[in-house]
């Protein structure tokens, strides 16, 4: 952990010293998330449709760039619990705040690539099971994980395509069985560069 925030501290140094270009705008987009889990009897189940909105700010140079992001996101998946009678369907909604930080190359002036980590706050969620019963689960309130992808910038407009996945566990058990939780997603988002 000290590693990373050392590296990010350099990288934030970096990017400022050489800055040339600041930027800062709405951002929005959609989210196909699932949880993987590992633990005996449970598996993944369907993905499920997300979204997220919020703010970016990006400051850089020509080539090189930090973007950190300030967002509401809604996302979830579904989990399945197989026994000797039936599979039993559980549904999670997750409402966060993320705050993802992309350090960045363009290439060309308006193609990115990007990667870097993000930190998750757990506003609230629901866990229900097939039947809508809301079940409690000690899900953790914040996390760690990483996201990576590739970026458009077109004008004032910027698009970005990425993925990401938890560090580590969400939550310990479901149900009161120890299961590995972790969310990952892709991420399709768009922002508008106000400056």
């Amino acid at each position: 952990m000290k590693r990373l925030l050392f590296m990010f501290y350099f990288l934030n140094v970096a990017v400022l010293t050489y800055a040339q270009d600041f930027s800062i705008g709405p951002k929005f987009g959609l989210s196909r998330s699932n949880i993987t889990v590992n633990g005996d009897t449970f598996e993944s189940g369907e993905e499920k449709l997300g979204y997220h909105l919020g703010a970016f700010v990006r400051m850089g140079g020509h080539s090189i760039f930090l973007q950190p992001e300030f967002l509401f996101t809604q996302t979830g998946g579904t989990i399945i619990q197989s026994t000797d009678a039936l599979d039993l369907t559980y549904d999670a909604t997750f409402n966060r705040i993320d705050i993802p930080v992309m350090f960045g190359f363009k290439l060309g002036g308006f193609f990115r690539f990007q990667a870097g980590p993000i930190a998750s706050v757990l506003l609230d969620y629901q866990f229900e099971d097939a039947f809508q019963n809301a079940l409690n689960v000690d899900y953790k309130s914040a996390t760690l994980g990483y996201q990576a992808g590739i970026g458009l910038d077109i004008k004032n407009l910027i698009l970005d395509f990425k993925y990401e996945n938890s560090l580590s566990k969400i939550a310990r058990s479901v149900a009161g069985f120890e299961t590995d939780q972790r969310l990952n997603q892709l991420v399709l988002s768009a922002g508008f560069r106000l400056f």
